[in-house]
Formats: C-alpha cells, sequence, structure tokens
C-alpha cells in the first residue's frame, strides 16, 4: 500500500465559505514538510465553528485502491482528532493550526488486512499571521 499525495488547496477553491486564497498563501508540501503563511481568520463559518485563527486548506490525491480507511487531520488536535477521508467527493480539508511546534499534520492508511501507512508532516515551517 502507498501512501497519499498531500498539497495545498487551489487558492480559487471555496471552502466551508472561504476563498482559500484568504485562509493562506505560498502554501507548499514538500519533503515531509507544510511551509507557508497562514492568514488570521476571524469571521465567517470557520471561526464560528472553531474559534478565530489560522486555517490550513489541504488537498488529497492519488488514495490506493487498496485503502479501507484515511483518516487525516492534526495531532494533537483541538478536538476534532483524525478524520475519515474516504467518502468526501472533495478529497480536501481545512485544519486550525495552533502551534506549529508541536502539531504534525498526518495521514494514516490502512487497508482491509491491517497495513497501516502512516505520513506525518512538520509544521514549524508555517507562518500563523496574528490578528
Amino acid at each position: 500500500m502507498t501512501g497519499v499525495t498531500v498539497t495545498a488547496e487551489s487558492g480559487s477553491t471555496t471552502i466551508f465559505g472561504h476563498d482559500v486564497s484568504d485562509l493562506q498563501t505560498n502554501l507548499a508540501v514538500a519533503d515531509g514538510a507544510i511551509t507557508g503563511t497562514l492568514k488570521y481568520v476571524d469571521s465567517g463559518a470557520l471561526a464560528s465553528d472553531w474559534g478565530a485563527g489560522n486555517f490550513m486548506a489541504l488537498k488529497f490525491t492519488n488514495v490506493d485502491e487498496r485503502a479501507a480507511s484515511v483518516k487525516v487531520g492534526l495531532q494533537p488536535s483541538e478536538g476534532s482528532g483524525l478524520v475519515e477521508l474516504l467518502g468526501d467527493p472533495d478529497m480536501n480539508g481545512v485544519f486550525k493550526v495552533t502551534d506549529k511546534s508541536t502539531q504534525k499534520f498526518v495521514v494514516v492508511s490502512k487497508d482491509t488486512g491491517g497495513q497501516v501507512v502512516r505520513q506525518e508532516f512538520d509544521l514549524s515551517g508555517l507562518t500563523l499571521e496574528d490578528s
């Protein structure tokens, strides 16, 4: 089984009522790290549901056809834990980064035979804008 390809969501995409370009700039995923700038969001659906802060929008592709489960999210998280990606027609997500030094972005893929592929991405290279 192979890992999932993780990239920055397109800036022209609208997710949870926000244009991705209003959430982040120059976001890149490479060599086990996510870098770029997360803007401060204090209004709209994300701030209403999760509180004001910095949100990262990611796109997931090349999911192994043998995967029975693919869970994505931040560890440690602010309460949601890892969420199931399979069944999401857009194959994307938004994640609130609260501590770039201690949080990691994680993808855990599991096939029906129990084989697990874990991918972990360092966030320490992100810039988190203030209010």
